[in-house]
């Protein structure tokens, strides 16, 4: 599924945006047993919306995945061509100042750099 082509993730379980964790499990508990491929076989609508359902709870069950999904929509896990890896191939698990501290220290031999990673 192209990313233009995917629903908002509040949208497919159905809640607000600031809805909070215990609401988003709830929502997806509910939706997920309504359209369970165990429930409806030889669905296939079921089990794209399942399998939408569970994308979207993946994200929106996880803080950090979720702060990049607000701050960027889908587009926080496409690649360049629009594969997995991050906005733009960027991990954005680590800080830009633990990012910039590892590329600087690797161009000048000098702070953390790679080094450190491989201890």
């Amino acid at each position: 599924m192209a990313p233009s082509s995917k629903r908002d993730y509040y949208e497919v379980l159905g809640v607000a945006r600031d809805a909070t964790a215990d609401q988003i499990k709830s929502a997806y508990r509910k939706a997920a047993m309504q359209y369970h491929p165990d429930r409806n076989p030889g669905n296939k609508e079921a089990e794209e919306r399942f399998k939408e359902l569970n994308e979207a709870y993946q994200v929106l069950s996880d803080p950090e995945r979720r702060a990049q999904y607000d701050r960027f929509g889908h587009a926080a896990f496409q690649g360049p061509q629009g594969g997995p890896g991050g906005f733009g191939g960027f991990d954005f698990s680590q800080g830009f100042e633990e990012v910039f501290s590892d590329i600087f220290g690797d161009f000048f031999g000098t702070g953390r750099g790679r080094s450190r990673s491989r201890q």
